[in-house]
């Protein structure tokens, strides 16, 4: 049997029917979770699972990802609505969500034909952001979703080990030198926990194709509460700059180097002055940010390694996490962004 063949035993499971002559089609942009259209009688839904192969420990959380969604969609329009959660492994191989379809465009690292300097992509995401970041977690039903206390040790840690995991050999001397770093100089608990997406740049919202409206936040399995700086600083360890090494400048996750595009201490000013909230020193977080980026993108090269992943997009993988590694060590030494 074919996924579509499960698929299609599975729904009436739950009270669901495929439209006639459904299909699954693969929708693109994403360099890991799995996207594919389905059309049922209640009108297009979005199939969203993990990658194939072995995931990294957190990694791809559909169960987390459901749960916010479920929690989120009924009070901030921009999260797409749950139509139905499977963690039954035997259907698919794997858990799996059906998700309300929403129309829109992905912008990664270039901008669309016809879309002359994009600059109100910036303002979308980062009026996003302070949308999201303005939500009270108890209020929409997440109080609880995830640990703050001790948020920075605890991803520190977590990162660390990750980095271990694909460095079986012994870490490359950047992230010995990065991760000790951090760890000399630990920031402390600050401020209320807000909700953190973990993963908000362009291409996590589907926008209007003219206007650059959003019109949906998408990628939630990393959801949690925590300090808004990281969110901030997560999408700031994208937005590489002309200044930045050329070792780096193949990440294109982010249209950031669009003549005119404001710079990453830019981006933190304007995000501040729409929150009206003052993150602080964001050295710390967007070091960690880095570390994480390159953690995740070595995570993909050894899914590549393995013949988990497909695409000669993944080979390059490997020399820029080194790259985003040395860059990371570099600006934390400097106390730059």
């Amino acid at each position: 049997m074919t996924d579509l063949d499960r698929l299609l035993a599975w729904l009436p499971t739950v009270g669901l029917a495929p439209a006639p002559g459904t299909r699954l089609e693969a929708l693109g942009g994403g360099i890991a979770n799995r996207n594919e259209l389905v059309m049922l009688t209640i009108g297009p839904a979005v199939l969203r699972r993990p990658p194939p192969g072995v995931l990294a420990a957190g990694a791809s959380d559909m169960a987390r990802e459901a749960r916010v969604l479920t929690a989120l969609a009924p009070q901030f329009a921009l999260a797409p609505r749950l139509i139905a959660f499977c963690d039954d492994e035997a259907v698919l191989g794997t858990k799996f969500q059906l998700l309300e379809w929403r129309s829109g465009i992905a912008i990664g690292g270039a901008l669309p034909a016809g879309i002359a300097d994009g600059l109100p992509l910036v303002e979308t995401t980062l009026g996003a952001m302070a949308a999201l970041h303005a939500l009270d977690p108890a209020h929409v039903g997440l109080g609880d979703l995830g640990k703050p206390e001790g948020f920075f040790a605890r991803q520190l840690k977590g990162w660390t080990a990750r980095a271990a995991a694909v460095w079986p050999e012994g870490l490359p001397a950047a992230a010995t030198d990065l991760i000790a770093g951090l760890a000399a100089a630990l920031p402390p608990d600050s401020g209320n926990a807000v909700l953190l997406h973990m993963d908000l740049k362009p291409d996590n919202l589907l926008v209007d194709a003219h206007t650059l409206a959003p019109g949906a936040m998408i990628d939630w399995d990393m959801a949690t509460r925590g300090p808004r700086s990281f969110d901030l600083a997560v999408l700031l360890s994208y937005w590489i700059e002309p200044g930045d090494p050329d070792a780096v400048k193949s990440l294109l996750a982010v249209p950031s180097l669009t003549p005119g595009w404001p710079g990453r201490a830019a981006v933190a000013a304007r995000y501040q002055a729409i929150s009206g909230f003052d993150v602080g020193d964001l050295v710390w977080p967007l070091a960690l940010a880095r570390l994480r980026l390159a953690v995740a993108w070595m995570q993909l090269y050894r899914k590549w390694q393995r013949g988990e992943m497909h695409g000669s997009r993944y080979q390059g993988f490997e020399p820029l996490a080194l790259a985003i590694l040395a860059h990371a060590a570099g600006q934390f030494r400097k106390g730059a962004l």
